[in-house]
């Protein structure tokens, strides 16, 4: 494993990183069950969501991780966008250490741990945990896809390769993951566009997931949102077969392009020709 600068990483470089990246997903999902959801505190950010005690433990699991694991490779967390130094070239690492934080203060179950790998504005690598589940889905584009089964004590216990499925024939009713807690009315009348659409809501990056593992047709979320919680679920997608673009078929792009690191919209594609002929 190299710890020097990696401008020119490619898909074989990294490979290497999937592992310990996904050891370190485990940790920082250990981190958050570990925190007593009935007595922690909840702050208020600037923008008016909520950070709790687990979204910093964490986001310091991580932080120390990949300091220690990757030193040559810049990291961003939501958690620490005060040291942001945009825009970012080469390799980034692209973290949200607890995505869904709503759903962890509700006392549900779907909230993840993201980490992804930018590679010249565009995710690479992605792993997306979800610690209450036992679950982590991950993805190097070029490589493939894989959901895998987390033991009580952290180790790898099954891996599953998971793939995107064709969209449905005409006539037939898509299967769109939606959010449980952010709607708007530009995806509402995306997905009413396609007759007898079927929703299933979904809390965090786990939305992504269920594309990627040919359980929803497509994820559509026509709001702005924050490049952390698009890009590792976006390279699981893509790794998967699948494809995500704006609504003009563009591709995104990460690391502080666009100001305040937000995506305005996207649209995750379970089809890659599904999404050639929107």
């Amino acid at each position: 494993m190299t710890n020097d600068p990696l401008p020119a990483m490619d898909v074989a470089r990294a490979a290497t990183l999937m592992e310990p990246l996904t050891e370190l997903a485990a940790l920082a999902g250990a981190a958050i069950l570990k925190v007593n959801r009935n007595v922690m505190s909840v702050n208020g950010k600037a923008d008016g969501s909520p950070v709790t005690e687990a979204d910093l433990a964490a986001d310091q699991v991580i932080g120390e991780g990949l300091a220690r694991l990757f030193p040559g490779i810049p990291s961003l967390s939501e958690e620490r966008l005060h040291l942001a130094e945009p825009p970012y070239a080469g390799s980034l690492f692209l973290i949200d250490p607890l995505d869904g934080t709503k759903e962890f203060v509700a006392g549900r179950q779907e909230f993840t741990v993201n980490i992804a790998l930018i590679v010249d504005g565009a995710p690479l690598l992605g792993i997306v945990g979800a610690p209450a589940l036992g679950l982590i889905w991950r993805g190097l584009v070029g490589r493939g896809a894989e959901r895998v089964e987390i033991a009580p004590d952290l180790s790898v216990d099954k891996v599953t390769p998971i793939r995107t499925r064709t969209a449905p024939a005409p006539g037939s009713a898509w299967t769109a993951a939606v959010s449980r807690s952010h709607g708007d009315d530009r995806t509402e009348a995306f997905i009413a566009s396609r007759p007898g659409a079927v929703r299933q809501e979904f809390g965090s990056a786990l939305k992504f997931c269920r594309v990627a593992e040919g359980q929803a047709d497509i994820y559509p979320r026509l709001a702005p949102t924050c490049e952390w919680d698009v890009a590792a679920g976006h390279a699981v997608v893509v790794a998967a077969g699948g494809e995500v673009t704006d609504t003009f078929g563009k591709a995104l792009r990460f690391g502080g392009n666009r100001e305040d690191f937000i995506v305005p919209e996207f649209i995750a594609w379970g089809d890659r020709a599904a999404a050639a002929r929107n």
